[in-house]
């Protein structure tokens, strides 16, 4: 195959497919037809001499190929819109579509006001949500698997402002605290809470991978104390359940507890140790920076990041 000769339209459709890996979704992104969208990737599929999408009872699969071109392509196809692009953007027109990644207590509260946002004023966006496993989103960044991560990701922040020459851009939207959280009839809700009654309950702790070992117990090792963990989940909804139903205690960011629909259930209390602020923060590569489409995403986060950060509806006791 010749560069020279290779169909460019069919990359922007790759993309497309890539992006909402179903071609019937891809072909409504395009305004076009689906067969239209399988001839493109049968064409590009021969023009390059591989597979590139597998299909699947749920859409498509790509390929090893397919996987490592299209962080490619997308930084590509970026750069031209970005030269391309009028210089007045006009959002109620735009076309486009967005894989942002988060937990599932950021996304409650968060998503509402950004879906009311795009509903007023920008009807063409469509936000795909991708699940976030891990407290390091730069592979995902990288390799174009999405467009923006929200969240707290300790270290990552940190070091990106230590680094030169990382194409990983990334913008602090607020700062909050740790607190304890428990069921409003806890047995630990009628007495201070101090260090030894701490340690001593059943724990449950948010952990994306699995693991038993966080923060806390960080922050516990160093002045040689430790707990146990009796559970751990990967959802902050299903945290506030159990804990909301036992008498397992756990600790949560306090402005997330209202995203565990359970703040009618739950009291926090002042941690008896020192635990850092938890921070949330928005990444992306740059290939994006420039695209008006994404900075106007960017900035409706930036400007939700005030009213995203409730005050906990569980009750304190004092």
């Amino acid at each position: 195959m010749s560069f020279l000769t290779l169909d460019l339209n069919l990359l922007r459709v790759f993309d497309a497919v890539m992006t909402e890996q179903n071609l019937t979704r891809a072909a409504g992104h395009l305004a076009m037809t689906q067969p239209a969208v399988s001839n493109a990737i049968k064409r590009l599929r021969e023009s390059l001499g591989d597979e590139l999408l597998i299909r699947t009872a749920y859409g498509v699969k790509p390929t090893p190929r397919a996987e490592a071109l299209w962080p490619a392509v997308r930084q590509a196809l970026a750069a031209l819109e970005a030269a391309v692009m009028p210089e007045t953007f006009d959002v109620s027109k735009a076309q486009a579509t967005f894989r942002m990644a988060m937990a599932d207590a950021t996304a409650a509260l968060w998503l509402p006001s950004l879906m009311r946002s795009i509903e007023r004023e920008a009807p063409g966006v469509n936000i795909r949500m991708v699940p976030l496993t891990t407290r390091e989103p730069r592979p995902m960044l990288l390799r174009g698997d999405i467009d923006l991560a929200v969240g707290f990701f300790p270290g990552v922040a940190a070091q990106l402002s230590y680094e030169t020459g990382s194409p990983i851009r990334h913008e602090r939207l607020y700062s909050g605290v740790y607190v304890c959280v428990m069921r409003k009839d806890h047995p630990l809700a009628k007495e201070k809470l101090d260090l030894d009654t701490y340690c001593k309950a059943n724990h449950l702790l948010v952990s994306f991978s699995g693991r038993a070992h966080g923060l806390v117990d960080e922050a516990l090792g160093q002045i040689g104390r430790e707990r146990r963990i009796l559970l751990t989940v990967n959802q902050f909804f299903t945290a506030g359940r159990v804990v909301a139903n036992s008498d397992l205690i756990t600790v949560l960011p306090k402005h997330l507890i209202a995203s565990t629909g359970s703040t009618d259930a739950l009291i926090w209390r002042e941690l008896p140790f020192q635990l850092p602020a938890v921070h949330l923060d928005m990444l992306w590569h740059e290939r994006d920076g420039r695209s008006p489409a994404h900075r106007w995403l960017r900035n409706n986060l930036e400007g939700m990041a005030e009213s995203a950060s409730p005050k906990a509806g569980a009750r304190k006791v004092v």
